[in-house]
């Protein structure tokens, strides 16, 4: 790599325009942590509390965290699995499908004027390339979160 070419400052400096602008302009909207999570059930459905914290590389403790703020909105539901009562079986609700949505359709207009000096070409390049990156250290994060059946969310806060 050729001095000054570091990629991780760029990527920095536009996180921090990004979370400025998704701060000012979708207030309220989901941590990408949510987006994920509501994601990978969407694409693949109820599963277990387990297979849904191994698919998400998260520990535990973390997992039932999650959970537990995804369900207090109402987004997910959790009940006892009935094959095995010591089992959860985690669910997307409407509201969570719903809400998913919406904030997907926010970030792109915030995307849209972070990434206005960019041709479509461009952008599409730029998404598969991060994608592949991130792919590469996390597989539940590669797909892109914004892409059918379920859309995206907003920017996380310090956790």
């Amino acid at each position: 790599m050729t001095t000054g070419q570091q990629i991780l400052p760029l990527i920095d400096h536009l996180a921090r325009v990004g979370r400025r602008a998704t701060d000012t302009w979708m207030s309220g909207c989901l941590r990408p942590r949510h987006m994920i999570a509501l994601r990978l059930l969407g694409e693949h459905g109820p599963m277990t509390q387990h297979a849904f914290g191994t698919a998400l590389s998260l520990d535990p403790s973390n997992v039932v965290g999650l959970l537990n703020e995804l369900e207090e909105r109402e987004l997910i539901t959790r009940r006892r699995d009935p094959a095995d009562r010591r089992r959860h079986i985690v669910e997307l609700s409407a509201a969570g499908s719903g809400e998913l949505a919406q904030t997907c359709d926010q970030l792109g207009l915030v995307e849209d004027d972070l990434f206005k000096s960019l041709t479509a070409q461009e952008r599409a390049t730029l998404h598969d390339l991060l994608a592949r990156a991130v792919g590469a250290l996390s597989p539940a994060w590669a797909a892109d979160p914004c892409v059918a059946p379920v859309p995206c969310l907003a920017p996380e806060g310090e956790h």
